[in-house]
């Protein structure tokens, strides 16, 4: 094999010990064809809807994915230079974005994201080339070739992967127009859910907030001037959202809190905050009243709730300001699970309508709060690692503590979180090759029974997720 050539070993991620290996190739057979699941994510709908070819290489692996470019951009590239925030790059724009890639690929040795492309590059695209400078263009024009061919279209490859449910994030006001017309396509088969991610309209400070919550209730077909009107609007949102589809809300902002207000004080800060004369405290307070308001609607509604908080968004303003949202300059922080959900689960977490899903990029706190919390209230189960802990190393730890607490069947199941279309098979394959390993020690240490792992194997990769957020009939 030449220097140029490389196949991911058929065993990686499994462990290296033979006897533990052999039981984890087993375990890692039964979940290898599994349908995959995926109940979280970015992937624009009207991607499946019009199923147009991808456009290049660069549209699909580096452009899309903040996971690449922010590594290209720590190391001086222009984000610029690789699409972001443009409109289609030019053939030859997209060739050098390409051959920034190859030119910093040794930079991703030891990352996920590494893994992930080696792992598309072979298994989606049959190539069995290392990328580096001297290769770039042969496996450039290798990829385009495919492209170009019906089986590497959007609804192919769906199918390819075998993808059974996959998750879109969506605004509270959109029509979900493309959602509607994929379900009444009887030539896609597939499944694609919405959900209802409303953190812009829980943001007293926003200095467009007045602007924000008139085209909530526009959407609504209420008065949304007030805070009752707010949350008849909200109500009424995840409803039609329910209706096409939805299984889940989704919020993500900068702490978990959910205390209530008075309801006199929530209206004047409400009223105080569509004037723009809300102070910052104030707003913070509305914030995580309004948030416990979402809990008690995930009551009444059945919507699934996740949260996933403590990350400081567009921690660069400069690059916001060029660039735009998510790419890439997110930051994580710490969070107190504990005291933040606590209103809410004194609220709200005992009832039975009611499910939460607890997400966190601080591994000690999924050990130390959210496990304990999963292991005590019925509605909580602890997510899977995200972001900059979906990444082997992290995801074994994550087994190892979480389970000893609560088991397995308070956790999520994998959440792939992307927007880069080709990887989520990759991304699932290794949770699947990491679940093997993880069960496979425990049975080699004789603390779990070979049957109870395999039938565990049965049931994580996509039972798990399917219960949890309610994707079948038996949740």
């Amino acid at each position: 094999m030449s220097d140029d050539a490389y196949v991911p070993h058929p065993d990686r991620l499994l462990p290296a010990d033979p006897a533990i290996r052999d039981i984890a190739r087993s375990l890692y057979g039964s979940m290898r064809e599994q349908p995959i699941v995926s109940p979280h994510g970015h992937v624009d709908p009207r991607l499946l809807l019009d199923d147009e070819p991808f456009r290049d290489p660069t549209s699909l692996f580096i452009t899309p994915d903040h996971y690449v470019t922010r590594l290209l951009h720590a190391r001086g590239v222009d984000l610029a230079d690789l699409g972001v925030g443009r409109g289609p790059l030019e053939e030859t724009d997209s060739r050098a974005a390409w051959r920034l890639l190859a030119e910093h690929w040794h930079a991703y040795a030891g990352t996920p994201s590494r893994y992930w492309m080696e792992h598309e590059f072979h298994e989606v695209f049959g190539l069995d080339t290392v990328l580096s400078p001297a290769t770039a263009e042969g496996m450039y024009d290798a990829i385009a070739e495919k492209l170009a061919q019906p089986a590497f279209r959007p609804r192919a490859l769906f199918d390819q992967f075998r993808i059974q449910v996959l998750a879109t994030t969506d605004d509270p006001v959109d029509d979900l127009a493309p959602h509607d017309a994929l379900a009444a396509d009887p030539s896609f088969t597939g499944r694609v859910a919405p959900t209802f991610r409303p953190d812009k309209y829980l943001e007293p400070a926003r200095a467009d907030f007045r602007t924000l919550t008139d085209a909530l209730g526009e959407a609504a077909g209420v008065d949304a001037g007030t805070y009752d009107g707010h949350l008849a609007a909200m109500r009424a949102r995840r409803l039609y959202f329910r209706e096409h589809g939805a299984v889940s809300s989704d919020h993500a902002h900068t702490d978990v809190g959910t205390e209530r207000l008075d309801a006199a004080d929530a209206r004047r800060l409400y009223t105080a905050a569509r004037e723009g004369s809300i102070a910052a405290a104030d707003a913070v307070a509305l914030r995580r009243h309004l948030l416990a308001d979402q809990a008690r609607l995930a009551a009444e509604d059945g919507l699934v709730m996740t949260l996933h908080p403590a990350v400081y968004r567009n921690h660069s303003q400069a690059t916001f300001e060029t660039f735009g949202a998510d790419v890439g300059a997110d930051i994580p922080h710490a969070v107190d699970f504990v005291h933040g959900v606590a209103p809410m689960l004194n609220d709200v977490g005992l009832d039975p309508n009611f499910r939460v899903v607890l997400f966190t990029i601080d591994e000690t706190v999924f050990s130390r709060e959210i496990a304990p919390l999963a292991g005590f209230y019925p509605s909580v189960y602890a997510g899977a690692p995200w972001w900059f802990i979906d990444a082997p190393d992290a995801i074994l730890r994550y087994r190892r503590a979480v389970s000893e607490t609560i088991g397995y069947s308070r956790t999520s199941g994998f959440i792939d979180d992307t927007r880069a279309f080709c990887s989520i098979p990759a991304r699932h394959d290794m949770s699947r090759r990491l679940d093997a390993h993880h069960l496979a020690g425990l049975v080699a240490e004789h603390r779990l029974r070979e049957e109870d792992a395999a039938a565990l194997a049965t049931t994580l990769p996509t039972r798990q997720p399917s219960q949890v957020f309610k994707l079948d009939a038996d949740a």
